[in-house]
């Protein structure tokens, strides 16, 4: 079981995470949304597609564009359709 978890709070925890370029995509099922606010920070990625981002609010405390995700990747990312990653301090543990 693989957990994220920023600010001493799990903002995701699942055993079905995909790993791609050393991050964990966990499924959408798995993302605590009360933790979770709009962004309208995006990037792209040249395999992978256009990243949409959200901010965690744990605690008080804002992350901001801590949490993206590939609303339509390309063929060659789609695994990581419907799954979410996490980077800004978010921690990936392993129970």
């Amino acid at each position: 079981m693989k957990k994220a978890v920023w600010n001493g709070v799990v903002i995701a925890e699942s055993d079905d995470t995909v790993l791609v370029e050393g991050n964990h995509y966990f499924p959408a099922e798995s993302l605590k949304r009360e933790y979770t606010s709009f962004s309208n920070h995006r990037t792209g990625c040249a395999w992978k597609g256009q990243a949409h981002y959200l901010s965690l609010f744990v605690n008080g405390e804002m992350n901001p564009d801590a949490v993206w995700f590939y609303p339509e990747p390309t063929e060659a990312a789609a695994e990581i359709k419907g799954r979410f990653a996490f980077w800004k301090g978010v921690q990936i543990i392993e129970d």
